[in-house]
């Protein structure tokens, strides 16, 4: 399902009584929501328009954005908003995304990580806002996603019950004892480059608290662009040295890789078969990788169990090329 690329309609008037009168609107590449980007622009000024209309709702991007920038976070400031229109006009912080410069230049990775580990560990110094938890009973949810969509899209008939009882055996090494706010989609594709040094965020409205090996692993097994291993076992350490987490947290980054990866998939299988968004199925081979090398840990035994039972290696993969 194609997004539009015209402006909503609302969008000029918005603009005009904001100070923006005939900027242009060009789009921007959205994300997997239904939220639409578009950069403005008029008098060597920009920023960027979002739109957001019901059911979307701008109002927890808008407070995590404030609460983000007040504690010296490099989110977008929020230059004016229309709640009941769906509209957010917010600073625009360019086109230089870390993603790009990774590819681009690989000998920059080790140092661009390591700023975006700095961040998170900046961050999980902070009190959280008061937002919902990713507790055990969401994690468990959100993991079922795979046997609700990917299974049937592979043909699989998935043991539910079983899936779920493996998960309730691991799922506490992933509860934290001090939750910390829980960004959800920090990558690379999410992470620019600021002039100040500084890693400007993006995507956060669905944060949640949650444990703080979370991020770091959507940052270090990245859905969309490969992260040499020897990069990822670097930046667990560095965040562990600068946190002085213990043991048990190694292990809960691997429990939730596997949760998050399992999630992915099934997310990825989701926007495919309901939402006709074609580009994803793509990018579960990789997801599988990374899912295959979490559930080698130990601690995850129950779950790898039912995988291996139920999921061969053979339909593991682009969900929309083992569906032909």
């Amino acid at each position: 399902m194609a997004v539009s690329v015209t402006p909503p309609a609302g969008a000029r008037a918005f603009l005009d009584s904001h100070g923006w009168n005939g900027a242009e609107i060009e789009p921007v590449t959205g994300d997997a929501s239904f939220r639409r980007y578009f950069r403005v622009k008029i008098d060597g000024r920009s920023a960027i328009l979002m739109d957001a209309p019901p059911p979307e709702d701008p109002a927890p991007f808008i407070g995590l954005a404030r609460w983000l920038h007040d504690r010296g976070f490099a989110a977008p400031a929020i230059h004016a908003e229309d709640r009941a229109q769906g509209l957010v006009l917010i600073e625009d912080f360019g086109d230089d995304r870390m993603r790009d410069a990774v590819d681009a230049d690989p000998s920059r990775a080790p140092s661009l990580y390591r700023t975006a580990v700095d961040t998170l560990v900046a961050l999980h110094r902070e009190p959280p806002p008061p937002v919902d938890a990713y507790d055990r009973a969401l994690l468990l949810d959100r993991a079922a996603l795979l046997p609700e969509w990917y299974c049937p899209a592979v043909g699989i008939e998935p043991d539910l019950p079983a899936f779920l009882a493996a998960w309730e055996t691991v799922l506490d090494l992933a509860v934290a004892d001090r939750p910390v706010l829980t960004l959800r989609d920090y990558h690379a594709e999410n992470l620019m480059l600021l002039a100040d040094g500084r890693i400007g965020l993006l995507d956060f409205q669905d944060a949640l608290t949650g444990h703080p090996a979370y991020d770091l692993v959507s940052l270090l097994q990245d859905a969309r662009r490969d992260v040499e291993p020897a990069i990822e076992a670097a930046m667990i350490d560095h965040y562990v040295r600068e946190t002085g987490v213990g043991d048990d947290f190694r292990t809960a980054y691997h429990v939730l890789g596997a949760q998050r990866n399992t999630r992915i998939i099934g997310v990825f299988t989701r926007l495919w078969r309901r939402d006709g968004k074609n580009r994803y199925p793509s990018l579960c081979p990789r997801v599988w990788g990374y899912l295959e090398r979490d559930l080698d840990h130990p601690a995850l035994a129950p779950v790898k169990a039912w995988f291996d039972a139920t999921i061969p290696p053979a339909r593991r993969g682009d969900p929309m090329v083992l569906a032909a």
